[in-house]
């Protein structure tokens, strides 16, 4: 089997060796458990820097995160280390926690960026032999050690419980064993000694400057940003695609090279790419960015998209429409081509009427307006509605999204929601108000075009990493203009922030809980204060108004669910499922035997889902066969 590229690791420092090698393995294959792994390593480095430097002072929790934004820490190697740690402890969470997992390329780069951190700590570290700093990480190697199947999410949950628990019992028969084996004046001195020889160690690697750590500019464009700009279908086959040079550029020469120009069919420029050393903020490229997209627009007239890239971090500025933002990766050349048009076809919302034909009531008309104020006049790019249910949600994003393409603001929308049947429902609702749209059904027609794609959170999951044969993605970053996101509360935003995260577009959220019951999180995705919508129209406003009618409670005659379960009334066949069901550990993480019987209150917690709602829905339909007044007209 090859070595891995972390050998330098395996003397002195084993168990980063071990998680890191693993990462290394499964990083084409699985890239999800590549991730985790990665995670793992460093936060194994990282305890161990805090437990043998004492130049580190203990955080106020044994976390992560907590290590991570202690002062010392960040201020190592000029808050370089920081940043790269940083994106490697990212990555690991969403792994973990987001229904998206990450891509071959993402993991990737998370072992790479792995890889600058572990060279820096074993050069930083090593007291017996410090690693070449000339090594650097060849991805193409990753072909010849990759192996294992891909992990649902379910599975990356179970394997980053698994891995924590098997860190705690390491480290607690570590220290049994070395209290068991020496004396504690023993183990005081071969503790002082190993801080002093760290000390020294440390010592004698901070003459050499961090930027012998680094990537080249040169090696981050060939193995980062090439990869990024291949998959949105640049071939970068023209000898003008590199290295372009302007003259205009306030130096001496007055001569600058543009590391890439994205040209048009037409011969103008679409956008540039100004690459920076991984380890080195992109924002660091801002203004040479800038100078050399002035060049380029007086020697072309047109004014290129400006990107700014470390190989990590990437950067979008529409100098004359938004400000900077982050993006996932790079637009395509019809994308870009669209964005530099709409500088001059695209028409003020606020001159334009809403259809009526879609919406007539007040409210609906206020919400649209406020949204487009949000884009238009803020320039903000995110906005989130609160609107009670029956008060026609999806008919106001319906003619808002009419406005934007109207406008000339908007080509292709994408409406998410977190079930097959709204998903249904919302197809059925833009093929009525919206036809010229071409709506598709992700979920039951994956393979249409239109303008319009209605999907589940899940099955966009999927789409995200789907490819065309020549390699380039079918959704990249800038496919879609507007993304709708149906229902916008705290456990979308936990499982599907990825998604949201990954396309460069227009956001909108609709909710129907109350504004002061949306959580904080929530407000900070779409960049609002929280408990401040950028607007609200509330239930009770809503029957002020006669628009909806006040709820009333109906009793449902459920009987687990109101008496709970008794083993002696079930079945035998229910008796047999009732022994076998997993009933969870004790504190020693032993199997706790099944109870006798289980509470209307806890059954509850774990047995109130869809199934139920049905039924409740059903028992009201057929009791009361009662309409309600809503809709949205």
């Amino acid at each position: 089997m090859t070595a891995s590229q972390f050998a330098f690791l395996r003397l002195e420092f084993a168990p980063e060796f071990e998680a890191a090698e693993r990462a290394e393995r499964y990083a084409l294959s699985d890239p999800g458990t590549a991730v985790i792994h990665a995670r793992r390593a460093l936060e194994s480095a990282i305890k161990w820097m805090f437990s043998n430097d004492r130049s580190l002072p203990q955080p106020y929790e044994d976390k992560l995160n907590a290590y991570l934004n202690e002062p010392a820490f960040k201020a190592l190697a000029e808050g370089r280390v920081f940043n790269v740690a940083k994106k490697v402890q990212r990555a690991g969470n969403r792994a973990v926690h987001e229904s998206k997992p990450p891509t071959s390329l993402e993991a990737v780069e998370i072992v790479s960026a792995l890889f600058q951190f572990s060279l820096w700590f074993a050069f930083t570290y090593g007291r017996t032999e410090k690693p070449d700093l000339t090594l650097k990480f060849d991805p193409r190697r990753l072909q010849e050690v990759q192996g294992g199947e891909k992990a649902s999410l379910q599975e990356r949950r179970e394997l980053e419980e698994r891995l924590e628990r098997e860190a705690e019992e390491a480290e607690l028969a570590r220290q049994r064993l070395a209290e068991a084996t020496r004396t504690i004046e023993e183990l005081e001195a071969a503790r002082a000694s190993l801080i002093a020889e760290v000390a020294a160690a440390k010592k004698a690697a901070a003459a050499v400057p961090v930027e012998e750590l680094d990537w080249s500019e040169s090696e981050t464009r060939l193995f980062k940003i090439d990869a990024l700009l291949k998959e949105a279908g640049w071939r970068l086959a023209d000898v003008r695609d590199r290295e372009f040079e302007v003259h205009g550029m306030p130096s001496d020469s007055g001569v600058g090279y543009v590391d890439y120009v994205l040209w048009g069919d037409d011969g103008l420029p679409l956008g540039l790419v100004e690459a920076k050393k991984s380890m080195v903020s992109p924002l660091a490229g801002q203004q040479q960015a800038k100078l050399y997209a002035d060049c380029l627009e007086g020697a072309t007239g047109q004014r290129p998209v400006i990107f700014y890239s470390n190989g990590y971090d990437h950067w979008l500025w529409d100098d004359g429409q938004y400000p900077p933002r982050s993006v996932q990766g790079f637009l395509t050349k019809d994308e870009l081509a669209l964005l530099i048009q709409r500088r001059t076809v695209k028409q003020s919302l606020a001159t334009l009427d809403i259809n009526a034909e879609i919406v007539e009531r007040p409210y609906q008309h206020r919400a649209i307006r406020a949204i487009t104020e949000h884009f238009e006049i803020d320039r903000q790019r995110k906005a989130l509605v609160v609107m009670a249910t029956g008060a026609g949600k999806t008919r106001t994003v319906i003619a808002l999204a009419d406005l934007l393409m109207s406008a000339k603001w908007v080509k292709r929308v994408l409406f998410l929601a977190d079930r097959t049947a709204l998903v249904n429902q919302t197809v059925n609702a833009f093929k009525t108000h919206l036809p010229d749209s071409s709506p598709v059904n992700l979920v039951s027609e994956g393979h249409e075009e239109g303008r319009v794609y209605v999907s589940t959170y899940q099955t966009m999951v999927g789409k995200i990493d789907e490819y065309h044969h020549d390699g380039t993605r079918r959704f990249g970053v800038g496919h879609f203009d507007l993304v709708v996101i149906d229902e916008a509360h705290r456990s979308v935003y936990r499982k599907y922030r990825g998604i949201f995260e990954y396309f460069d577009s227009l956001l909108v959220g609709l909710t129907a809980t109350p504004k002061d019951e949306v959580d904080k999180n929530t407000y900070d995705l779409f960049d609002l204060e929280t408990g401040v919508p950028t607007d609200a129209y509330p239930l009770d406003e809503a029957i002020s108004d006669g628009f909806l009618v006040p709820p009333r409670g109906v009793s449902v005659p459920l009987k687990f669910v109101r008496e709970g379960i008794r083993y002696d009334d079930l079945s035998e066949d229910e008796k047999d499922d009732w022994d076998e069901f997993d009933w969870g550990e004790d504190e020693d993480g032993n199997p706790l035997p099944p109870p006798d019987e289980v509470d209307a209150a806890a059954l509850n917690k774990f047995l109130f889902n869809e199934d139920t709602v049905d039924k409740v829905g059903q028992f009201y339909r057929s009791a009361h066969g009662e309409g309600m007044v809503g809709g949205g007209g």
